[in-house]
């Protein structure tokens, strides 16, 4: 039997338009909503993600980090 979705967990989240845009294009394509979107894809992480790209990209995002604050 599946798990049932409870959204029991809120939290304020802020993200730039970019990330905005594509969090709610890939929620429409799936169609699901963006609360669902982020649930799948945290549960799902490890199994959605390349390891070996992500730390590329992680240390490109945290080299830019303060940059991007400013």
């Amino acid at each position: 039997m599946p798990k049932r979705l409870r959204l029991t967990r809120r939290f304020p989240v802020a993200l730039t338009n970019d990330a905005h845009r594509k969090l709610g294009q890939f929620a429409m394509e799936a169609g699901i909503t963006q609360d669902e979107a982020l649930t799948f894809l945290f549960e799902h992480f490890n199994s959605v993600i390349d390891q070996t790209n992500l730390v590329h990209r992680l240390r490109l995002f945290k080299a830019e980090l303060e940059a991007r604050k400013a």
